[in-house]
C-alpha cells in the first residue's frame, strides 16, 4: 500500500542559425511567449528528430541543467533540441512560474523531457502535454518531475501529484512515471548521493559506459509501481564526496528506474525517471552519460549508445548550488542561444533563500 503523500506576446522563435538537415518537419513557428531556445545538430544518429525539454522547477536549477543537456544532445548526437522556460512578465526566466507558451513543438516531438515541479499551465499549453501523452509518446522525468503538476480543478486536475480519483490515482507521477512525491530521503547539501545499479542491470544500454555515479541532491524516498524495471539504487552518504560514508540507517532505494505508459490509442511509450536531476548533479560524469544513454533509450535507439559516446559539455557550464529562489536573476531564453555562451554566466545575481533548500519541502 503506497503512503499518502504530504502535504507579452510576442513573435519570436530563439534558435541556432545551422539547421540540421532532416526529413521532418520543424516545429510550428506560432505567437506565444519567447520560452524557447533551440539547439540544431547538424549531424549524428539523432538527426532529423525532435526533443522537447521542459524546465520549470523551484529549486533544482532546471533552467541550467536542461540548456545544457539539450545542447549536448545537439551538438554531440545531432538532434534538434527545443528547450523552454517559465517566464516572469518582462520575459525573463522564472524558475517555477507557470508563464509558458509555445508547447506547440510537442505536435511534432519525438521525445518529452520534464524536469517541472508543481505546475498550473495555462490550459492551451497543458493541453499541448495531454495530447502528446495521449499519443504515448517517450518521456523522461527528473526529479520533481514526479510532482510535476499541482492544478486544483477543471480537466486536467487528474495529472496532478496528490489526485486522489480511481481514474488516474496520483497523476502523472504515478501513471506516467511510476511514483509521486512522498518524501525526502537524504538531506540536501548534507547528504549527497551514490548511485547503484543493479547488479543484474549492469549490462542495461543505459549504463554502457558508465562507471560510477554521484549525485549532488539529496535522495528521494520512491516506491514505483508495479511494472517498473528498477536500475538502480540510491545509497545515502554523510557528506558532498562520492567517498564520503554511507548512511547506513537508511535503506537503499530505488533513484532510477524504466516503465512503459499506454496512450489513449494503445500506444505504449518508454519511460525513464530519476529522483535525481539538480544542475550541480550533471557535473557528474556518470550521471551525465546516463542521462544521455537514457534519451537513446527511450526513442528506441539502445543499438546507437556506445561506452565513448561524446558527452562533454558545450559552451561553459556554470551552474549555481542549487535552492529555492537561489536562480540567476535577468536572463532571458535567448542569452543561451548558440554553442559558447555561458550557462548561466557566474556574473548574474542571484538572491538564495536562507534555507538553501534543506527543509523537507516537496
Amino acid at each position: 500500500m503506497k503512503a499518502a503523500p504530504m502535504s507579452i506576446r510576442f513573435t519570436l522563435l530563439l534558435g541556432v542559425a545551422a539547421a540540421a538537415g532532416c526529413s521532418r518537419a520543424a516545429p510550428p513557428e506560432v505567437p506565444g511567449h519567447p520560452s524557447q531556445v533551440v539547439y540544431r545538430g547538424t549531424e549524428g544518429p539523432g538527426a532529423g528528430k525532435q526533443l522537447v525539454l521542459i524546465a520549470g522547477d523551484h529549486e533544482y536549477r532546471s533552467e541550467e541543467l536542461l540548456p545544457a543537456l539539450g545542447r549536448i544532445l545537439a551538438r554531440r548526437l545531432g538532434f534538434q533540441a527545443s528547450v523552454f522556460f517559465t517566464l516572469d512578465s518582462a520575459g525573463f526566466i522564472e524558475p517555477g512560474s507557470s508563464n509558458i507558451g509555445g508547447l506547440e513543438a510537442l505536435r511534432t516531438a519525438d521525445l518529452l523531457i520534464l524536469a517541472i515541479r508543481f505546475q498550473d499551465f495555462p490550459a492551451d499549453q497543458m493541453q499541448h502535454i495531454v495530447d502528446y501523452l495521449d499519443r504515448g509518446g517517450p518521456v523522461i522525468g527528473l526529479r520533481t518531475a514526479t510532482h510535476a503538476f499541482r492544478i486544483a480543478s477543471g480537466p486536467f486536475a487528474k495529472y496532478s501529484w496528490d489526485y486522489q480519483g480511481a481514474d488516474y490515482p496520483f497523476g502523472f507521477g504515478e501513471q506516467v512515471l511510476g511514483e509521486t512525491w512522498i518524501a525526502h530521503w537524504g538531506t540536501n547539501h548534507e547528504q549527497s548521493s551514490r548511485i547503484v545499479p543493479r547488479p543484474e542491470q549492469l549490462a542495461h544500454p543505459i549504463f554502457r559506459g558508465v562507471r560510477e555515479i554521484h549525485a549532488q541532491s539529496g535522495g528521494y524516498e520512491a516506491h514505483p509501481v508495479e511494472g517498473s524495471e528498477v536500475l538502480a539504487l540510491g545509497q545515502i552518504l554523510n557528506g558532498m564526496t562520492p567517498n564520503a560514508p554511507a548512511d547506513t540507517t537508511k535503506p537503499e532505494l530505488p533513484v532510477v528506474w524504466t516503465r512503459t505508459y499506454q496512450g489513449v490509442a494503445g500506444q505504449r511509450g518508454r519511460v525513464f525517471t530519476s529522483t535525481h536531476g539538480a544542475s550541480e548533479d550533471l557535473l557528474d560524469p556518470g550521471f551525465r552519460r546516463m542521462l544521455v544513454n537514457a534519451t537513446l533509450w527511450a526513442l528506441g535507439m539502445d543499438s546507437v549508445i556506445t561506452p565513448d559516446l561524446d558527452v562533454s559539455f558545450v559552451g561553459p557550464y556554470h551552474p549555481v548550488t542549487f535552492s529555492f529562489d537561489g536562480y540567476r536573476r535577468g536572463v532571458r531564453p535567448s542569452d543561451l542561444a548558440g554553442w559558447d555562451t555561458p550557462i548561466m554566466s557566474p556574473d548574474r545575481p542571484t538572491r538564495d533563500s536562507s534555507a538553501a533548500g534543506k527543509g523537507p519541502t516537496p
